[in-house]
């Protein structure tokens, strides 16, 4: 048989009809893109981390004065948290807003279900968790955050769990709840009450296994093993800052994005101008690390190597570098004031930090802390790789 042969016009025909005219509308992964919260102006900026560039902007997206994102298994959709209560869908692919819903008067963060199918936030007003299906944004749960005699309490340090469950605090109850949603329409609500004073924020270690809530109101954390809920809530840390003066805190310091580095944690001190080390073997104190202010985001390296450090006011103009293995500060920078949000890029080469009142996005090489890159941006603040589709908790 002899072979077919085709003209040089038949394959290029061939080739636009079923892969489309790459010149027009050129195909791309979503691996390496990014999404850039402009607070001040309700808007996203979608950014690549192959080449370091900006691609596009999508708008209307409320009050982004406090929010963060999670992102669909196939990295494609990107759910926004914002301020005023709404959730929002962006497609990062062709750049458009694809959903939007105004769901809570006050908002504060949320979290995408193991399987993806489910998007819940956690909500200050009024308090509890909403649960959404991820594909139409139609509700589908409601979880009420009520204690006492009809108090209802602010909802943060919501994340997801393996075994199709989200784990959130309760910060005016000093609450910790396990919800099941296996079927979203009568969720399973396990319940830990006396935890600890004011819990903040919290975060799910890698393996899914200890979600871990800071505590505002007294010096300590709580510390929740979701493999052996029988066992309670365990408090650790207790008495930390026993002895020394507590400075008024001027930023909450944030636990979420998750500091652990081989056997050890890595979190920030509330009012205090310390990293504080626990060994995730014992769960006990295994360091101090006096650093140049208060913390808000002490941030792992993907490989574990570093932890980067950024302050509240009136330090907010620095970054600092802990190699986890001295426990020693190996680098200070100074990208401007505002350094509002770091984010490794999905291997750790290079690290974005947001500077809210230079108006930037700085990238850093992690190996030589050289600055590799500078884009515009109006008030960044959240910097959200599509790589956290694939990481509990993020």
């Amino acid at each position: 048989m002899k072979p077919l042969h085709y003209s040089p016009t038949l394959l290029l025909a061939f080739s636009l009809v079923y892969f489309g005219n790459a010149a027009a509308d050129p195909l791309r992964g979503s691996g390496d893109l990014a999404l850039v919260v402009e607070r001040a102006t309700g808007t996203v900026q979608i950014v690549e981390t192959s080449a370091n560039s900006s691609l596009c902007r999508v708008g209307g997206l409320g009050d982004l004065s406090h929010a963060s994102a999670v992102f669909s298994r196939d990295q494609r959709y990107a759910f926004v948290f914002g301020r005023d209560g709404g959730l929002s869908k962006v497609d990062m692919l062709t750049c458009r807003l694809v959903a939007r819903t105004l769901q809570a008067g006050n908002s504060i963060g949320g979290a995408i279900s193991q399987d993806g199918r489910l998007v819940a936030v956690s909500n200050y007003v009024p308090g509890g968790v909403k649960v959404f299906d991820a594909a139409t944004l139609r509700q589908v749960a409601d979880i009420p955050a009520t204690w006492g005699h009809q108090k209802t309490s602010k909802v943060i340090g919501l994340v997801d769990a393996p075994g199709q469950r989200f784990v959130f605090s309760l910060w005016n109850a000093g609450e910790i709840w396990v919800a099941d949603m296996h079927n979203p329409a009568r969720p399973t609500i396990t319940k830990f009450s006396d935890v600890g004073r004011n819990p903040y924020d919290a975060l799910i270690t890698p393996d899914g296994r200890y979600y871990l809530a800071g505590l505002f109101g007294e010096d300590g954390m709580a510390l929740l093993d979701l493999w052996n809920l029988d066992a309670g809530v365990k408090r650790i840390l207790p008495g930390y800052g026993k002895g020394a003066k507590k400075l008024p805190v001027y930023k909450m310091p944030h636990l979420e994005g998750w500091a652990i580095a081989g056997r050890q944690a890595f979190v920030p001190a509330v009012g205090h101008h310390e990293v504080l080390v626990i060994d995730t073997d014992t769960w006990e104190l295994a360091g101090r690390i006096p650093v140049h202010g208060q913390p808000v985001f002490v941030m792992a390296r993907p490989d574990g190597r570093q932890v980067w450090v950024n302050f509240a006011v009136p330090d907010n103009d620095t970054v600092q570098v802990i190699d986890t293995q001295s426990l020693r500060i190996v680098q200070s920078l100074t990208p401007g004031k505002g350094v509002l949000h770091m984010e490794f890029e999905p291997r750790g080469e290079e690290v974005w930090i947001s500077v809210r009142d230079r108006d930037q996005l700085q990238v850093y090489d992690t190996a030589t802390f050289a600055k590799r890159s500078t884009l515009p941006a109006r008030k960044p603040s959240g910097i959200f790789t599509t790589a956290r589709a694939q990481r509990i908790g993020l």
